[in-house]
């Protein structure tokens, strides 16, 4: 978003909610505490600023344009093999463009992956591409139901809360940069032809027809072969992904340019904190925010004898600029302070827990089973029983949040237990 759209959400937030904006695991941004009656008109703030759906499809009520997560360091990467902003933007244009995409589910996601080192690839997507440059030539592989990585078993169902080392179909197959839209066209319509009502998701559809049935009946929509590559049966991304990149300063590929960023305490703005990030941007950068999928805020085309002059500010603000900060790995959902279903106010105790955690111990608290927070398992999870405790689960590869490995812990038992546990898994 530029300065002009940040500003307005503040004004929005405060004019028409609560003051309460989030960030969330999917980069967009959320607007807490709605005033009855005030919804239309928050809406048309929005979608006024540009925050909105497509004009053609605003009066459908469509919401599309988060379906497509690429980097936040997108075009600045130094480590990018393609930009791939452009593509994003054509993608976007076809979703908003073919009225039957509005049939998706609003969770249904793309990820077009250029090979940063600043990306997060470990969200299970519905469709994923990752670019990949080989003798072949610049290509994007992709695959269905998962995420860049490991091959998995092509046709076997995933659970809804699978540990995320599960892949859906790994890699299927590669297209060329220029063949890429029309493969997600087809993709798409693919989906909406074959999925029943109560299927909503990739992974759903998967297990009632093969990876390679779907591929076939993409066929139809596309001139070019369109048929799985056995070679890429163990493709996996070659450059490692760093997620404390969104952290601090970085240089860009231009020289004397950095990104700079800092994460909110549980990825929670105020209006006003919001106004001074515009301001910032605008001062030190090129007037844009870049949300993060890690419910932080990047800001690009900053000038590197300035990021010592950022982070100050930033850190004045009440932002995480250090990955070594407990408070950057800790995740928590609305919790009963914001929401109906969650059983205890995670919001609140996750702030006592980082207090209190471990350096390096990645935690997720979430107020109800959903798991609304977190795209994937964490490796430690804190579920919700009542106001003030939690059952305490680590991952294990099983279904779920994992093992179970104590229950009705207070906030301050769970920081002792989650500290002991790091000393005998340091893995964990």
């Amino acid at each position: 978003m530029n300065a002009a759209q940040a500003r307005a959400i503040a004004a929005a937030s405060t004019r028409h909610a609560s003051g309460v904006i989030e960030l969330t695991n999917r980069a967009n941004l959320q607007l807490r505490g709605v005033r009855e009656g005030h919804q239309a008109a928050l809406s048309a703030a929005l979608i006024d600023a540009g925050l909105g759906p497509a004009a053609a499809l605003a009066a459908s009520s469509a919401d599309d344009v988060r379906n497509v997560m690429i980097s936040p360091a997108a075009g600045r990467d130094r480590d990018a093999l393609i930009d791939t902003a452009p593509l994003c933007a054509e993608l976007l244009a076809l979703l908003q463009s073919d009225a039957r995409f509005a049939a998706l589910s609003p969770k249904f996601a793309l990820l077009v992956d250029g090979g940063e080192r600043l990306a997060c690839i470990d969200h299970p997507h519905d469709v994923w591409f990752a670019a990949s440059a080989d003798k072949a030539g610049m290509r994007f592989v992709f695959g269905l139901a998962g995420c860049p990585g490991p091959a998995a078993h092509a046709d076997e169902p995933r659970d809804d809360k699978a540990d995320a080392s599960a892949n859906g179909t790994g890699a299927l197959a590669a297209v060329s940069p220029s063949q890429l839209p029309a493969l997600v066209r087809a993709l798409l319509h693919t989906f909406v032809d074959l999925a029943a009502a109560d299927t909503t998701r990739m992974r759903d559809l998967l297990a009632t027809h093969s990876a390679d049935a779907l591929l076939a009946h993409a066929q139809r929509y596309v001139g070019f072969p369109l048929a799985r590559d056995a070679s890429l049966r163990h493709w996996q991304r070659t450059n490692p992904a760093d997620a404390s990149l969104r952290l601090g300063a970085h240089a860009q590929r231009d020289a004397g340019l950095s990104h700079v960023g800092g994460q909110p305490p549980l990825g929670r703005l105020d209006a006003a904190t919001l106004r001074a990030l515009a301001s910032l941007a605008e001062r030190h950068g090129n007037g844009m925010l870049h949300a993060t999928p890690w419910q932080s805020v990047l800001l690009p085309d900053i000038q590197t004898r300035a990021t010592a002059a950022v982070l100050a500010e930033l850190t004045a603000l009440g932002l995480a600029c250090d990955p070594a900060q407990p408070i950057a790995h800790i995740i928590a959902c609305a919790g009963s302070s914001g929401c109906a279903k969650g059983l205890a106010d995670t919001k609140a105790d996750a702030q006592r827990l980082a207090a209190q955690l471990p350096a390096g111990v990645d935690v997720h608290l979430s107020g109800c089973a959903r798991s609304c927070a977190a795209a994937h398992c964490a490796p430690y999870t804190l579920l919700a029983v009542e106001a003030g405790r939690y059952d305490l689960y680590r991952r294990d590869g099983r279904p779920g949040f994992g093992q179970r490995v104590a229950p009705q812990l207070t906030i301050d038992e769970a920081a002792a237990l989650l500290a002991r546990l790091a000393r005998s898994h340091p893995d964990a």
